[in-house]
């Protein structure tokens, strides 16, 4: 069966083509997928042999809703998706003054074993399509009955171990029969493979890429992110800066304090260091609390101090509003708790 919403245009005139049918049929099938169609008999305007054909040669990937949690003090929704073969992923749709941004996994749980991050916890079962990050867009926006304009790659998963699914997902969400996203309303994050953000600037795409760092050094960082002993940091901030070179976009550094691990003045000077001169913004982060590993966020003096410290070496640094306090937002923990449940045979 082919998955029909992860084929560009000329594939699908291609499969329509190959089944005997009219090539402008492929835009009449794009329109559908554009609008949500969630079933081939949703579209009228195509004759019976045409959506028969397509019944028994594809399928249409939805995002069903397992389960939604709102925050009650920011509204934030956290939403636990299945796709059709019973595997969940998560995404966290929040608001902001400027409309709705939505935070999408690209893999069912993570290879990448980072300590302080909940989803690595539960293994690696598989990378999703294309068309399966596009559905959990698709439906938060007909659950919400809104439009979301900004999509941020930094849910479950690493993207760029997923590299060729969300490229084609790049492109296919800012097609204009479709979500319409424009690429500088998308930030992918990764971890820091290497030769992958190489791939990437070679495409030369307008995205905004997220790096994260979470360390001013590699015994520190190694010691958090495993990824670190492969990529070391001088090789990782040179790929960001070839980056920059290559596509005139500004890196953000993602960093998350961690009370007594990575957050002491002596750290931020070192970070400090590393960064001045560069086209870079750090985003601080305090850490979320994750069963299990032990770590504590940075108070509220801490983070500010860290922030300060890189401002006094030319470093601009934010510290990231915390949304969903109250219900996981951050990607990982509900999907343990409904795995959890599953194996005890509470569902």
């Amino acid at each position: 069966m082919t998955d029909i919403k992860s084929l560009t245009l000329p594939e699908l005139q291609n499969l329509v083509v190959e089944g005997g049918f009219p090539k402008f049929r492929a835009a009449q099938i794009r329109d559908w997928l554009g609008k949500g169609a969630a079933d081939f008999d949703e579209m009228k305007n195509l004759p019976a042999a045409l959506r028969d054909f397509l019944k028994t040669s594809c399928y249409i990937s939805v995002a069903t809703i397992e389960k939604k949690q709102v925050s009650r003090y920011d509204k934030t929704v956290k939403y636990l998706f299945a796709f059709r073969d019973g595997e969940c992923v998560e995404s966290v749709l929040m608001r902001y003054h400027h409309g709705y941004s939505i935070c999408i996994s690209t893999q069912v749980g993570c290879k990448m074993g980072c300590t302080f991050c909940a989803t690595g916890k539960s293994g690696f079962s598989r990378s999703l399509t294309a068309s399966e990050m596009l559905a959990q867009i698709e439906a938060a926006q007909r659950d919400e009955q809104i439009r979301i304009s900004n999509v941020v790659l930094m849910g479950m998963g690493e993207p760029l171990d997923n590299f060729d699914n969300v490229v084609r997902f790049l492109s296919l969400a800012g097609d204009e029969k479709g979500l319409n996203i424009g690429a500088r309303h998308i930030t992918l994050s990764t971890c820091g493979i290497v030769p992958r953000i190489y791939d990437l600037a070679a495409l030369k795409l307008q995205i905004n890429l997220a790096v994260s760092l979470h360390a001013p050094n590699d015994e520190i960082r190694s010691r958090t992110m495993p990824v670190a002993k492969a990529y070391p940091m001088e090789r990782l901030l040179k790929a960001c800066r070839d980056y920059f070179e290559a596509t005139g976009r500004r890196v953000t550094f993602e960093y998350s304090l961690i009370h007594g691990v990575n957050d002491s003045d002596a750290c931020a000077r070192e970070l400090g260091q590393k960064l001045r001169g560069t086209h870079s913004h750090v985003n601080l982060i305090p850490v979320n609390t994750v069963e299990g590993t032990g770590y504590q966020k940075s108070d509220r003096q801490r983070q500010q101090s860290f922030a300060n410290i890189l401002a006094a070496y030319g470093v601009t640094a934010t510290v990231r509003r915390t949304l969903g306090s109250d219900i996981d937002a951050s990607c990982g923990q509900l999907r343990r708790k409904h795995m959890k449940k599953e194996n005890e045979g509470g569902i």
